[in-house]
Parts: C-alpha cells; sequence; structure tokens
C-alpha cells in the first residue's frame, strides 16, 4: 500500500500544472518545493488518491480480461478441443465451460454440485474438464485415479469417480483408491496400474503446460465461452456470466 500511494501521489504531481519537467531536472531547492506542494495538496485533498487508486484497479481489470480473452484465443484447441479430457453437459451445446480442477482444493468442492446444476439446468452447455493437481501429491494421485479410470472405462465412469473424489474425506491412498473402484463395481487393479502409465502422465503435463501459458495458478479456473473466471463464482454469477457469452456469440 506505501509503494502504491507514492506511486500515485508521484502520478498526482507530475500531472500537475507547471511540473511538466521531471524531478531531474530540477534544482535542490526546486525538488523540495515541489514535494511540499504535492504533500500540501494531497493533505488537503486526500480522497484524490482513494480516486485515483480506483481508477487504476478498474483499467487493471479491463487490461487482464482483455489479456485473457487473448490467451483464450490464442490456445482455444488445446482448450476446447482437447480429445483426452472428459466431456459432458451437452456435446452439441452452443456454449463451452472448461473447468480446470484439482480434487484437494476446497473452492473446487464448493463450485462442484452448483457447476453440475448450471450444466443440467441450462441443457445448451457443453461441459469439459481438465485435471490440474496442484496441491501436493495427494492431489496427483486423484487425477491420476480418474484420468486412469476415463482411459479404461469411459466418461460416465469418469463422472462417477470424479464426483467420489469430490466427496472423498479421508486421504487418497493407494487402499483408498482401490476401495473406490471396488464401490463403483471396478476391478481396481487395472486402474493402479494404469494409474502411472505414460498416457495418463501426458494428460497431466499436457493440463499444466497450457495452464503455465494461460498463467493459471489456481482453482476452480473456468472458461466460458471466450473470457476465463479465476477462482470460484456462485451459481447465479456463472448463469449470468454464460448468458453474457452466449449474447456475444450470438451478437
Amino acid at each position: 500500500m506505501r509503494n502504491l500511494l507514492t506511486g500515485t501521489a508521484l502520478a498526482l504531481a507530475f500531472a500537475m500544472p507547471g511540473h511538466a519537467e521531471g524531478l531531474t531536472d530540477m534544482t535542490d531547492a526546486e525538488r523540495a518545493a515541489f514535494r511540499a506542494e504535492v504533500r500540501a495538496y494531497l493533505l488537503e485533498n486526500p480522497e484524490v488518491l482513494i480516486e485515483v487508486m480506483d481508477e487504476l484497479e478498474a483499467r487493471e481489470k479491463v487490461a487482464a480480461a482483455a489479456r485473457d480473452k487473448e490467451m483464450v484465443a490464442a490456445q482455444s484447441d488445446a482448450i476446447f478441443n482437447d480429445a483426452a479430457s472428459w466431456v459432458g453437459g451437452n456435446p452439441d451445446g452452443d456454449i463451452t465451460v472448461v473447468e480446470f480442477i484439482d480434487y484437494r482444493c476446497g473452492y473446487c468442492r464448493k463450485a462442484w454440485q452448483e457447476v453440475d446444476q448450471l450444466v443440467e439446468t441450462d441443457g445448451n452447455i457443453r461441459f469439459v474438464l481438465k485435471e490440474y493437481p496442484i496441491l501436493g501429491e495427494a492431489s496427483v494421485l486423484s487425477s491420476r485415479f480418474a484420468i486412469a479410470v476415463l482411459q479404461l472405462h469411459g466418461g460416465d465412469a469418469y463422472k462417477q469417480a470424479h464426483d467420489a473424489l469430490l466427496s472423498l474425506r479421508a486421504e487418497p491412498t493407494a487402499e483408498a483408491l482401490a476401495r473406490l473402484a471396488r464401490e463403483m463395481g471396478l476391478d481396481p487393479a487395472p486402474i493402479m496400474e494404469r494409474m502411472g502409465a505414460p498416457e495418463v502422465t501426458k494428460v497431466i503435463e499436457d493440463n499444466h503446460r497450457l495452464a503455465k501459458t494461460m498463467e493459471i495458478s489456481g482453482t476452480p479456473t473456468f472458461v466460458v465461452g471466450g473470457t476465463m473466471v479465476r477462482g470460484y463464482v456462485p451459481l447465479k454469477a456463472m448463469q449470468q456470466i454464460v448468458q453474457k457469452q452466449r449474447a456475444a456469440k450470438e451478437g
């Protein structure tokens, strides 16, 4: 905050009449007078700092949104058409929602059923899940299990595993995951073997590479149509984002 205030003060100072020249062009006496004038102005008008910071924040948000949009456009094929990722909802939907997920992420768990509700109630959303384990070895094991289930048993089994992993309270040890497979009616041995396969590792590595390119550092992160949504967003707000993207696409 101190650095931000200092930078704001300097910006204001250079914008004040009579100070078009830089500080380096001033004599010591002029520089001292200049600083005193800036200090007096800010003490008399402290609300200016808040106004400037609000404007700076607003401009930064606009710039970040524009950058996100550019990154989505540049990586659209990897985001939306990755054959290794699970696709649910309406495969022919007019809007695609992509979620980068970590099963050990509390906000991913919070968003889980709301996202399901979003997809189910809308009926025209194509939903893509990207395994993005970033919270340690337990996250990696969970993702390896889910990907192995997808590769061996298909989409329906994957969604079942996905839901089970998000609701799992125990640590996802090998024993816990084998037990989960049995509860799903699946033979755990091939799944446990597949978890270490290069095909599974490649999915995780590709998703991490894509996330790095798109400057995604946390979960959940969503791509909704042509924009990115970083972090948990309540259902109503997600519905509004979908409608806005849908309108932009139709327009």
